[in-house]
């Protein structure tokens, strides 16, 4: 058989103008594209050209990947994603100019394997942020690994970049309507994936928990498989736990990276802010068997799996986005002042309403422990107690009527002279979704100096709930114990 002359169609060289811009240096080339670096005259910052290598004999997905990417790119935006320039299509020079992140790819720390725990918590924390930005933008990303993930110099936010398998759920799926292979790297793959299932945003949450144990073991949880029968192992096989790889490893961790390589997408986190949230505070993760566990599944629970497995039909998922609101991150902001416990009650009363349409929501009961701005503060009472210790028991007990929340609780006590921005500053960091607070009854004093109420009101990214109690000139504030602002 005769050797196939591979030829590129429409080069773009060093040297060349397209569409004004100057093309300088090959910055790297993949089985899809190269990327070169290129300049303009109206444009400042660093920027880099993405062209299809289009060769003789290549798979037709890279084309289709491209123009995924072309539709897809140019609808994001933030710190997580590379910032969209230009584009052209296939009539003339197909290309994608965007920016030239400053940064290195976790790809780089392939050598460094495994990395300590608390590293490889920071890095999947950072990463699940910036999925989460993108799960929000309705993009699930289904090509998440070390070499599609930037560290941006200076402040360590992650943007991912690599759009040609991603999914965009108000456009076509491209990638799905004309292949009926999966796609995407075999190592990361979920499950649901490997059985053409194109909209779970969870399928990003199973590569992230891959990744996590890469980084954490030095061994990637199933492998490099290479065929389909290879990939479809993981829908029944689960991987060696953490622990028995490496006896010091956290329960913690090994509490979240089983999570997230659940084979069933439901009982993985259901947001990446919630897995998130997790890695960035592990002293509060709910322990399960998960955290435990030194042995894999036993054969007859494989072969069950095996023969009856669970999704083996792709069920109907719901849009990204969609996912993403119906299992929000709730901050219950609780006063602990003497004399509140009507107010506490109707607290308790909107975060089980709140429970009742969203059952996947997740709790964060929060409590300022207020510093003087002068004075030194000492960490014990009266009685020699840790202050810090009397308030998250003092939450607890706030939130044991609350028996339904179960494992999705925890329990947070800052430290700040300024209660109102600490309130705002842990919403922001922790990618909350909605705040629970109370009011205070009115007086001279709040009237004067506002409340922590009124400036989070004002202030803050995300819903606030404010609940009063009622007052005698309410006539129907009995039947409206919270308000939304």
């Amino acid at each position: 058989m005769g050797t196939l002359t591979r030829m590129a169609t429409n080069p773009i060289q060093k040297g060349a103008t397209i569409d004004g811009f100057l093309v300088g240096e090959l910055l790297h080339t993949g089985g899809m594209a190269a990327l070169r670096a290129v300049t303009r005259p109206d444009i400042r910052m660093p920027i880099l050209m993405k062209i299809p290598t289009m060769l003789e004999g290549d798979d037709p997905a890279a084309i289709v990947g491209f123009e995924m990417e072309q539709m897809i790119l140019p609808r994001l935006s933030g710190i997580h994603v590379p910032r969209f320039v230009a584009a052209s299509d296939f009539s003339v020079h197909p290309y994608i100019v965007m920016e030239r992140i400053a940064g290195r790819t976790l790809f780089r720390r392939l050598g460094d394997l495994p990395l300590p725990y608390a590293e490889v918590a920071a890095i999947g924390a950072r990463v699940a942020v910036a999925l989460d930005d993108l799960h929000r933008q309705h993009v699930v990303h289904f090509d998440v690994k070390p070499s599609n993930i930037v560290m941006r110099d200076g402040t360590g936010d992650v943007a991912l970049v690599d759009f040609g398998l991603a999914h965009h759920d108000q456009l076509p799926d491209l990638m799905g309507e004309q292949f009926r292979v999966p796609y995407g790297t075999a190592p990361y793959m979920a499950p649901e994936q490997v059985l053409g299932d194109r909209r779970d945003a969870r399928s990003d949450l199973f590569a992230l928990g891959v990744l996590l144990y890469f980084f954490s073991t030095g061994v990637r949880p199933f492998g490099d498989p290479r065929g389909k029968r290879g990939l479809e192992r993981r829908l029944w096989r689960d991987p060696v736990p953490p622990r028995k790889r490496r006896p010091d490893f956290p329960p913690w961790l090994q509490e979240i990276v089983l999570r997230c390589l659940e084979a069933d997408p439901a009982r993985r986190y259901p947001t990446a802010a919630q897995l998130a949230f997790d890695l960035s505070h592990p002293e509060e993760t709910k322990l399960t068997g998960r955290s435990e566990r030194l042995r894999r599944d036993p054969w007859s629970a494989v072969i069950r799996r095996r023969f009856h497995p669970a999704f083996a039909r792709p069920a109907q998922r719901q849009a990204v986005a969609a996912q993403v609101s119906t299992a929000p991150i709730v901050a219950l902001a609780i006063d602990l002042a003497e004399g509140s416990d009507p107010l506490h009650e109707a607290l308790r009363v909107t975060v089980r309403r709140i429970l009742e349409t969203l059952p996947d929501a997740r709790f964060a009961c929060v409590n300022v422990l207020k510093q003087h701005r002068i004075a030194l503060d000492t960490t014990l009472d009266e009685e020699g107690r840790s202050k810090h210790l009397k308030r998250l028991v003092e939450l607890k007990l706030w939130a044991q009527p609350l028996s339904e929340l179960q494992n999705r609780i925890t329990f947070h006590v800052l430290e700040a002279t300024d209660p109102a921005a600490a309130l705002l500053e842990y919403v922001r960091t922790n990618r909350v979704d909605h705040i629970v607070m109370g009011a205070r009854a009115n007086s001279a004093m709040r009237a004067l100096l506002g409340s922590v109420s009124q400036e989070v009101v004002a202030k803050a990214p995300c819903t606030v709930t404010v609940v009063r109690l009622p007052r005698p000139f309410d006539t129907n504030a009995e039947d409206s114990p919270g308000e939304t602002r």
